[in-house]
């Protein structure tokens, strides 16, 4: 490498799902993303016709890797705020997709290349630690290891933004 020739940063994208934000939210939501991203983010705001007085938003980001995870904690703590914020896998980073509801928090899980779920080998090894024989138990583990819960409530907020450019696939997998 010379010294005229400058390395390139690599850079990672994403989307941030706002599903629901009460309207007096939506500008401390756009706050903390433009500050978790170094500039200014402006969100195209909509109704959320899940939920009476709420607002939803779709936001593309482009950032270094590891973006998603400062996105996902810049809008972790607040009591209303429903979000999904994915990063998608570049060379030598995975994907990640971070799901937030106000009654469950935060989930976190890895993604691959077209954005399933990656269970790690140790966390499928303690699924079946803590079920034992039990069937009901690995059951209920498996969905805990796969967000079922995160996924459960955010699904119907999901399906208000059907109409809109940026396309969710439902059930995948």
């Amino acid at each position: 490498m010379t010294a005229v020739q400058t390395r390139q940063v690599p850079t990672a994208r994403g989307v941030i799902y706002v599903h629901s934000a009460p309207r007096a939210l939506c500008p401390h939501v756009e706050w903390a993303v433009g500050r978790a991203l170094g500039e200014a983010a402006n969100f195209a705001w909509s109704e959320q016709p899940v939920l009476k007085d709420a607002q939803r938003a779709e936001y593309y980001w482009e950032g270094a890797p590891g973006t998603g995870a400062s996105l996902a904690s810049a809008l972790r703590g607040w009591e209303h705020l429903r979000y999904e914020v994915t990063e998608d896998p570049g060379p030598g980073t995975d994907g990640g997709r971070w799901l937030h509801t106000p009654d469950l928090g935060i989930y976190f899980a890895q993604t691959d290349a077209v954005g399933n779920i990656v269970i790690p080998e140790d966390r499928l090894r303690s699924a079946l630690e803590l079920a034992g024989m039990n069937v009901r138990e690995l059951h209920r583990e498996l969905r805990l290891v796969l967000g079922q819960a995160w996924d459960d409530e955010l699904e119907p907020f999901r399906h208000a933004s059907d109409m809109n450019s940026i396309v969710w696939l439902h059930n995948v997998g």
